[in-house]
């Protein structure tokens, strides 16, 4: 636990990713993720700048949800990227994300709950949200670290060092997860669906029974088959979810 709550340290970050990446470090910010939006609509964010934070007092999830945890005991961090790719695509943007999180995490048999939630056991160790701003997206990815069960945001939730990861510190996770994302993420741009075939391969909803909760109180149920050519989850009474909570039964 104390190498993953070790202090963030950009000089030691930036010597571990490729020069595509710019990261800084922040003690506490409200949110990497609308500090990094705030740059970009502002004219200063730059494709392959990241902002990661000890503390974010306001952090944000997926569909409005909030996200906090104790300071140093989560990985939290902020990307900006330009697609040169069709914007008809960008859906696919997200999965790629949680793509790389689970590889990176691939030690621990990390699978990926649609659309972009990590699993670790079952529990959910990472989720991220992104957004378009201006030219590109800013992607927001959180792993819960150093978290002791008391920490924990909901009894579904785990965290690296529940699960015994005690060698790594979050600098090298930080650093080879960029890495890892800029190697999926430059073949996808070059036209490759490859993305497609790692995806199915990691995830833990496919081949399942699922629950679909939509804002607004309507669900529906079926059996997980696919994902489209745009990231939907594909059931098999054949409805294309875009989004929605997926809950799974069995």
């Amino acid at each position: 636990m104390e190498m993953l709550s070790a202090a963030l340290d950009s000089s030691h970050i930036n010597t571990i990713v490729t020069a595509y990446w710019r990261v800084s470090v922040v003690e506490v910010t409200a949110s990497t993720q609308s500090d990094l939006v705030a740059l970009v609509e502002q004219g200063k964010g730059k494709s392959g700048d990241v902002i990661a934070a000890e503390f974010q007092s306001a952090g944000r999830g997926r569909l409005a949800r909030s996200f906090e945890a104790a300071p140093g005991t989560a990985l939290l961090f902020s990307l900006y990227i330009q697609p040169k790719r069709s914007r008809d695509d960008w859906g696919w943007l997200p999965l790629i994300a949680g793509v790389s999180v689970a590889q990176v995490l691939g030690d621990f048999d990390a699978q990926i709950k649609w659309p972009n939630d990590v699993l670790i056991n079952g529990k959910k160790v990472s989720g991220l949200i992104a957004e378009v701003v201006g030219d590109g997206v800013v992607i927001g990815i959180g792993i819960n670290a150093a978290m002791n069960t008391s920490e924990l945001p909901v009894p579904t939730a785990t965290s690296l060092s529940i699960e015994g990861a005690h060698n790594r510190t979050r600098n090298q996770l930080l650093g080879e997860l960029l890495n890892i994302f800029e190697v999926n993420f430059a073949a996808w741009e070059l036209g490759s669906d490859e993305i497609q075939t790692k995806y199915q391969d990691l995830s833990a909803t496919i081949g399942r029974e699922v629950r679909v909760e939509y804002p607004g109180d309507r669900s529906d149920i079926g059996i997980a088959m696919s994902i489209s050519n745009s990231g939907e989850l594909v059931l098999d009474s054949g409805v294309h979810v875009h989004a929605g909570d997926i809950i799974h039964l069995r």
